[in-house]
């Protein structure tokens, strides 16, 4: 069985919708979400979350509706073209490093309301987005967007992911901020005066080989290659996910999930309270996300996919799944 992608919080979602907003009218927001394959009634549902699949397309059809590769999260919009040209601006770098300052100067030709500055120290580099006026309100999924854009094309440029020192965000700790660690493999910190992505300079004075048709399909694939570029960084929760995931209903003890991993049950509990999660936690969790891939993506009957989710009784699963998502299966799959 393939390791189960995480499903993501529907907040994400309506700050995804946040720029289509400004420009279209509800009715059509809706249809956009229709498209995606989202029920528009789950947007104001708290708890409900989407697939990887259903997050990319509905990126994708804001994109090509408004004509905005950056979703109108921004003054100017991004017009269509705009991110391969980018591409195209990089592959002839001698490093990384000096790609990511082109990036940099790139997208200064296009942001009214912010710069991006390359800034280098003790032997780190660090990717800055500031206002260019004191007053500027972060949009929240732009910087987010940024931030990833920045880390996937230098992750792509090499062909792995590319750990990072530390991510910080120019706005306050979101409810949903144990969501982040899905997708950045570092440190991730709120409240800061820039939003920020750092670097080792070691890891992007390395030289890389992209050709202008590995370019195109990289676009092409948009934005799945760049978000969720992370994750499979190596967290023991990461770890512990990656293991739980491909077992389906049986539901495998922490011992069994310490024993896989290498180590004690003492020490992967320690090291899973030390990123702020329990062994519990994370099962439930993918639980949960198995549950909504096999309701959105499968016709099993809701009694099949309480077995495989790895419980005895529908009854019971159905106030599990009204725990996680505040709604029934049926309902949800509705």
């Amino acid at each position: 069985m393939r390791p189960l992608n995480a499903t993501i919080p529907m907040s994400f979602v309506q700050n995804m919708l946040m720029g289509a907003r400004r420009s279209l009218a509800p009715k059509s927001i809706d249809a956009l979400v229709l498209t995606a394959g989202i029920a528009p009634a789950l947007l104001e549902q708290r708890g409900a979350r989407v697939t990887r699949e259903q997050f990319v397309r509905l990126y994708q059809v804001i994109a090509l509706t408004t004509g905005d590769e950056m979703l109108g999260l921004w003054s100017r919009p991004i017009r269509a073209g705009t991110l391969k040209y980018l591409g195209l601006s990089l592959l002839d770098a001698p490093s990384v490093l000096v790609a990511l300052y082109r990036f940099t100067r790139f997208w200064n030709l296009l942001l009214d309301d912010y710069s991006l500055e390359l800034a280098r120290k003790d032997q780190i580099v660090t990717i800055l987005l500031t206002p260019l006026e004191g007053t500027t309100t972060p949009t929240i999924f732009g910087h987010e967007l940024m931030i990833k854009l920045s880390h996937g094309m230098a992750s792509w440029l090499l062909g792995r992911e590319l750990p990072l020192v530390g991510v910080g965000f120019g706005f306050a700790r979101p409810a949903n901020f144990s969501e982040y660690a899905h997708l950045f493999p570092g440190p991730v910190n709120f409240d800061q005066n820039h939003s920020s992505v750092t670097f080792s300079e070691t890891l992007l004075r390395q030289r890389f080989h992209r050709t202008k048709a590995e370019l195109i399909r990289f676009v092409k694939r948009a934005p799945d290659d760049w978000i969720f570029v992370t994750f499979d960084h190596g967290s023991a929760g990461r770890k512990v996910r990656e293991f739980l995931s491909t077992k389906g209903a049986t539901s495998p003890t922490l011992a069994a999930a310490a024993a896989a991993l290498l180590m004690s049950d003492r020490s992967l509990s320690r090291k899973l309270a030390l990123e702020g999660v329990t062994f519990q936690k994370i099962k439930e969790e993918i639980r949960r996300d198995h549950a909504i891939e096999h309701l959105v993506k499968t016709h099993q009957s809701i009694d099949q996919i309480a077995g495989f989710v790895g419980f005895d009784n529908t009854t019971a699963f159905h106030r599990a799944f009204r725990s996680w998502t505040g709604s029934t299966p049926g309902a949800y799959r509705r």
